[in-house]
């Protein structure tokens, strides 16, 4: 199946006429598809590739590449060969996906992520330590920024350091897409991690349009607006409504999710009960002996720091008694508190796009969960994470064919998709995976023994999966020449 999409997206014939040819023995062309194909199969190593996975799949015959042809040497040559192509194959792709699916580009979401290494990486001058999305703050890591469709079709991406923050990114980001594709009139959409003042000047100075997530801190100026009834229902549990801003050039749109109001009143009411019982203990640890003063407003820092979204509810203050001792009083910011109720569920986004309803913007951004879901099947999906190599130009070509491998889940998604099969496509891989190849040996009288590499006959589930993709499966399989 992922040979058929390869074919599909003319990955093959693309390939072959970029990439010169040499004095290899395979050409680096199908030598690709092996990296790309294996990594959407079966997510590993090189090495073990070339060592163990090769051999277990149907691939020798599909491609024609020997078994003892693919080594770990070879894969990463293969590797090399394809990296200086990237921004070619990122053209070519776009307009293949456009006319394989009617795609349009107007709506471009925008989002960052990291992964990380296992080793030291220094040779990698990209390899930096940053803000870890992966939770291994021990770890070295690269950033990945990603521009996908409104269906999470890839556009592209780029890699940056991984002390990079993602604000420093759009800019550079916005100007590749526009010197690659042409400056059209798409929507820009990104969270909230994007803005600053500076992004948003250069956004209106191309005269680019954008819905962006905003600082919930913003939220005060429109306290009013949050009190007031209109709110257009978009369905059940979420509210929206538009605010115009300062000089009619942005719109604000207030959102409120009643299920994000629970989860945030369940963590402030968890973060002030921490926060009370850590008082207390500070209060009784205070009474029993005498604890020096900036001892005891350190440990309170740290307890309103390590709770601090519900730290703004105390007032705390810490005093020298008259035997030397040290005592803690505090209080609760009621005001604080009508705040942090008014606004749980609440939040707010920001547009200079004239003509939309506020459903209409606020289904514009939501679609940005097709980013997050982009990284999420590459982390775990597609083994993106770790990374286990150091030269950075080896990173860059294994980003490149975790993008590839990405891109033909994503197809299959939407071949999924128009089948009427969802646009998920983990469970016809698990079916199709069922299907076996199988050696048939036949003993003559000659004692000459005739080999037949035969397709098990699907079962009935997978042969409707089959017929509803347009996937013929052959009886057997034919050797294809190179």
């Amino acid at each position: 199946m992922g040979l058929e999409v390869w074919k599909k997206l003319g990955l093959g014939s693309f390939l072959g006429g970029v990439i010169p040819g040499g004095r290899e023995e395979i050409p680096w062309p199908p030598m690709s598809a092996v990296l790309v194909l294996m990594r959407l199969c079966d997510p590993s190593s090189e090495l073990r590739i070339a060592e163990h996975l090769y051999e277990r799949t149907a691939l020798e015959d599909l491609l024609g590449i020997p078994c003892q042809k693919v080594n770990d040497d070879r894969l990463y040559r293969a590797m090399d060969s394809l990296l200086p192509h990237k921004a070619e194959l990122e053209g070519h792709l776009k307009e293949r996906l456009g006319e394989l699916f009617d795609l349009q580009y107007d709506l471009l979401l925008y989002d960052v992520t990291s992964t990380y290494f296992e080793g030291e990486a220094l040779a990698n001058n990209q390899a930096q330590r940053g803000y870890p999305r992966d939770h291994r703050p021990d770890c070295k890591q690269v950033c990945i920024a990603l521009v996908v469709s409104r269906w999470g079709l890839p556009l592209g991406y780029e890699v940056f350091d991984g002390n990079r923050s993602d604000v420093t990114t759009v800019e550079e980001i916005v100007n590749k897409v526009e010197a690659q594709y042409g400056r059209a009139e798409r929507i820009w959409v990104m969270d909230r991690g994007m803005v600053s003042e500076k992004n948003l000047r250069f956004l209106r100075s191309g005269g680019r349009r954008y819905i962006l997530g905003t600082a919930k801190s913003q939220l005060k100026r429109f306290e009013r607006e949050l009190l007031a009834e209109d709110w257009h229902r978009i369905r059940e549990g979420l509210e929206v409504k538009l605010c115009p801003g300062q000089e009619g050039k942005e719109t604000f749109i207030l959102c409120r999710s009643a299920s994000r109001g629970e989860k945030e009143r369940a963590i402030h009411d968890r973060f002030e009960k921490r926060i009370e019982e850590g008082l207390k203990k500070l209060s009784e640890s205070c009474g029993k002996k005498k604890q020096k003063l900036g001892v005891v407003e350190r440990r309170v820092g740290r307890l309103l720091g390590a709770n601090s979204r519900a730290s703004g509810l105390f007032k705390v203050e810490v005093r020298t008694r008259e035997d030397g001792g040290v005592a803690i009083a505090w209080e609760k910011v009621e005001a604080w508190r009508e705040w942090a109720q008014l606004s749980e569920g609440c939040y707010m986004l920001r547009t200079n796009i004239p003509d939309w309803d506020a459903e209409q913007l606020w289904r514009g951004y939501i679609q940005l969960t097709e980013a997050e879901a982009a990284f999420r099947i590459q982390k775990g999906d597609l083994g993106i994470r770790p990374i286990w190599h150091q030269k950075a130009e080896r990173v860059q070509a294994h980003i490149l064919v975790c993008f590839l491998a990405y891109v033909l889940w994503k197809t299959i998604g939407q071949m999924c998709k128009g089948a009427g099969l969802g646009d998920e496509p983990r469970k016809v891989f698990d079916e199709i995976a069922q299907i076996r190849m199988i050696d048939v040996v036949m003993p003559t009288r000659k004692g000459v023994e005739i080999r037949r590499r035969c397709v098990e006959h699907p079962d009935h589930h997978q042969a409707i999966l089959l017929d509803r993709l347009h996937l013929h499966l052959p009886r057997q399989i034919q050797l294809q020449q190179l």
